[in-house]
């Protein structure tokens, strides 16, 4: 079969329940065609308002913002906004942003270098003994990154190798798969603790390392990792426990240290892995480990001994991490709204899952309406993202919204008043 007859058939795919997932790989379609092709698929995303993704945001990240939409005439326009996981908003605190600014009055706008060679400041050095404090861990418990994304990913390349084994909870993030090509890999169904035990029984005594991943909290339906079953059978089946907590952190716990606070396991999970870039207010991202690990990762991870380290804004992460102990009624107050939200929203009988954290979803299944509900919430002035396969199953688009401590009453209502109109037009209630 030629290639140009397999263009020819491809041409008939239906956009409508296409997504990014399917121009991955194209038989018989060189890198310039696969291109080509999806470039097709983005212009009638644009032609039918789909295309909510990567829109020009002016204002920064704030519960009501200024963004420029496809139907704003280059314009921007203000809506409320869903779409940032900076849950206590410390990317707009007068004490973060002072930090931030000293520190590069002090060191300059970057950092010249890689850790090992020059590019480990004294800043750095206070993060790391800071954020491990953080999780009641001694000072030469932690390691950053600069992404929370290469966190994950960078240290389970450093980690497994040949010869171990990863056990994996299916709705982990991307950037936790991203890291197991070196390791033996079984997923299991989201939460599904016997299927986890299942696993644990089939390697047991098979390789030299077995480590089980979760979440504490699931950045797609906002639920809880059962943490106390997870370290309950790893303890019975001599697991490594790792857990990213990305968006526990802040929003959980008596104290805001996530999940594991919850189930008092901050200091008896082997690893913890979580990001600045949410209730931190900045980017990068962090390892809690025995001193041991994480002295292996700061010599070993080529992510972290090859990249430059993060700026000296990153100073400002230090004064997010004392807020979250000095101002506890940020979190508070992001609880009333997580709950005034979930509960109107449930009122209408729409599907917001199992969320308990400051995820929300409404889940719609079919993709196009995904779409289309996207579409009339922007026109009415709510920015929230819609999210397609394969973040999610196919079967399982929904839009996910985001709630942070400084949406008002008034951000809240006008929401749901949106959901409502959006419900009268589509239908998309249970």
């Amino acid at each position: 079969m030629s290639c140009n007859h397999l263009n020819n058939n491809y041409m008939q795919i239906n956009f409508n329940t296409a997504t990014f997932k399917d121009f991955e790989k194209i038989p018989g379609f060189n890198a310039v065609q696969r291109a080509s092709k999806f470039g097709e698929f983005l212009n009638f995303m644009r032609a039918n308002d789909h295309l909510n993704y990567r829109l020009v945001n002016v204002t920064g990240c704030r519960p009501e913002t200024e963004i420029i939409t496809p139907y704003s005439n280059g314009q921007p326009v203000n809506v409320v906004s869903l779409v940032s996981n900076d849950y206590l908003n410390l990317t707009q605190h007068p004490k973060v942003k002072a930090a931030s600014i000293a520190a590069i009055e002090e060191f300059g706008t970057g950092s010249g270098a890689s850790p090992l060679i020059g590019g480990h400041l004294s800043y750095h050095d206070s993060l790391e003994k800071r954020i491990a404090e953080f999780f009641g861990r001694t000072e030469d418990c932690a390691v950053t990154f600069t992404t929370g994304y290469t966190a994950n990913s960078a240290t389970l390349l450093s980690l497994l190798v040949d010869g171990d084994a990863a056990i994996v909870d299916s709705a982990v993030h991307t950037s936790v798969y991203e890291g197991l090509k070196n390791a033996t890999t079984k997923s299991f169904p989201h939460n599904d603790m016997e299927a986890l035990e299942r696993n644990l029984k089939f390697f047991e005594g098979k390789h030299d390392t077995i480590l089980i991943i979760v979440d504490g909290v699931y950045s797609q339906d906002g639920d809880i990792a059962p943490l106390d079953t997870v370290h309950h059978l790893a303890k019975k089946y001599n697991a490594l426990v790792m857990v990213d907590d990305a968006h526990g952190i802040g929003v959980l716990g008596k104290t805001g240290r996530g999940a594991l606070e919850d189930f008092d396991l901050l200091e008896k999970v082997d690893i913890i892995t979580g990001t600045f870039s949410k209730t931190f207010g900045h980017i990068g991202g962090y390892v809690i480990s025995s001193p041991a690990i994480v002295d292996y990762l700061k010599f070993q991870s080529r992510q972290h001994i090859f990249s430059s380290t993060a700026t000296p804004a990153s100073a400002g992460i230090l004064k997010a991490i004392d807020l979250i102990d000095e101002e506890p009624e940020l979190r508070a107050q992001l609880w009333k709204n997580i709950t005034y939200l979930k509960s109107g929203l449930a009122s209408m009988g729409l599907n917001v899952g199992t969320t308990c954290s400051a995820i929300v979803p409404v889940k719609i299944g079919n993709i196009a309406l995904t779409g289309d509900t996207g579409k009339l919430l922007l026109k009415a002035g709510v920015f929230a993202n819609p999210i397609l396969y394969p973040a999610v199953a196919k079967n399982n688009s929904r839009i996910r919204m985001s709630v942070m401590a400084t949406h008002t009453k008034e951000h809240l209502d006008k929401v749901l008043n949106a959901f409502d109109y959006v419900n009268q037009n589509l239908h998309i209630s249970i």
